[in-house]
């Protein structure tokens, strides 16, 4: 009996240490923002068709797409850049009747291509050859970072966060009367936003031949959060 009275008095003794230890704490947190320039855009574009007949609809689409990824190609772009994100078939109804009683008029068909550019000033020209080509509907723009550069630039912004959380927590020790020891704890988080268009204007009747759609990537800003838990004396 006695020696499990002693066991408990050991337990509770450990337990207040662990409890005045952790007041002997200051946490901070600071943020980090590094601005960045992308190096890898994604242009997402579509042939539409559109035809009484669906099968039609169909060949001629398979046909302009054709002529569009052919065109691509030539221009320079690696087979594996250019990706099909969409196809789609749907009727359109003929807008005089009533719902219960829809006519289709026509079969429309879309088909959208995703190009994956590791050269972004390249971004205005190859749409320009996809319009050349047959592409009549635009659907985003999207400038972003490769993993190497995102990396890059997180580490940057990281680095400024932890310092500016220092920066708190030696203010605040001096503050108190404290030193500070060392890190108990650390928490970090990171994120970015690309750079994105939507439903971008095509000149259908621009020839190829003249000037480059002029496309502007903008920056991007990558931010990075830390928490910081200091012990103190």
């Amino acid at each position: 009996m006695g020696m499990m009275i002693i066991a408990l008095t050991l337990v509770g003794c450990a337990g207040a240490a662990q409890d005045s230890a952790s007041e002997h704490v200051i946490q901070t947190s600071g943020t980090g923002n590094v601005i960045g320039t992308p190096d890898r855009a994604q242009v997402t574009f579509s042939v539409q068709t559109e035809n009484t007949n669906v099968k039609a609809a169909q060949a001629e689409n398979a046909i302009g797409m054709a002529k569009v990824h052919d065109a691509l190609l030539a221009y320079g772009l690696p087979r594996d850049a250019l990706k099909t994100t969409g196809y789609n078939i749907y009727p359109v109804y003929e807008d005089s009747m009533g719902i219960l009683k829809q006519k289709i008029k026509t079969y429309r068909v879309t088909n959208s291509l995703t190009v994956t550019l590791h050269n972004v000033s390249q971004t205005g020209d190859v749409i320009d050859t996809a319009v050349a080509n047959g592409i009549n509907q635009a659907d985003s723009i999207q400038f972003m970072l490769s993993d190497e550069k995102a990396q890059e630039l997180r580490t940057a912004a990281l680095k400024e966060a932890v310092t500016r959380a220092r920066s708190d927590a030696d203010t605040i020790s001096a503050a108190m009367g404290t030193t500070i020891t060392g890190v108990q704890r650390a928490e970090t988080g990171s994120s970015y936003s690309p750079v994105y268009f939507q439903n971008y204007a095509l000149d259908n009747a621009s020839p190829r031949a003249t000037a480059e759609t002029p496309i502007q990537s903008g920056d991007i800003t990558v931010s990075a959060t830390v928490t910081i838990t200091y012990t103190i004396n």
